[in-house]
């Protein structure tokens, strides 16, 4: 075995940016109603999607609703994802929160901001938050970004 070899350390950096931005609304309509209306109202095409399901240590397991519109690649994308399954909650922290809207590669921050202002506008939403990732310290916010 050589001795003396040099060991040269690289640091890679990390090219996983998030473009996204996460709206998180206060609606007491369902959520096939909701999406119906963002639909409607943000001319997008949000379809079911498959559920964001999380199995806790207890083993219990809880699927929390997805609409998502896919439709174009170089167009924004969006989410629509529950923050209730009966009880429990997708993100504990924001327990006020009914749903999670996000919005996939706005373009940039005015894009967010009229999405934002139409989102209040609208009788069905009771109120409208734009949700900053990085101040939010919850486990289960690794489903929603990814």
């Amino acid at each position: 075995m050589k001795s003396g070899v040099k060991v040269k350390r690289v640091q890679l950096k990390d090219n996983q940016t998030n473009d996204s931005d996460i709206i998180g609304i206060v609606s007491t309509e369902p959520d096939y109603k909701l999406s119906l209306a963002l639909n409607r109202k943000l001319k997008i095409s949000l379809k079911n999607d498959s559920p964001v399901v999380i199995r806790e240590e207890s083993g219990v397991e809880m699927a929390f609703s997805r609409f998502s519109d896919i439709s174009a690649a170089l167009n924004p994308g969006y989410d629509l994802t529950s923050n209730r399954s009966g009880k429990n909650f997708l993100l504990k922290k924001l327990k006020n929160i009914d749903f999670i809207f996000q919005v996939h590669n706005p373009g940039d921050e005015d894009a967010v901001k009229v999405i934002a202002a139409t989102l209040k506008n609208m009788e069905c939403i009771t109120a409208v938050f734009r949700i900053d990732p990085v101040t939010i310290k919850d486990k289960n916010l690794q489903y929603i970004i990814q």
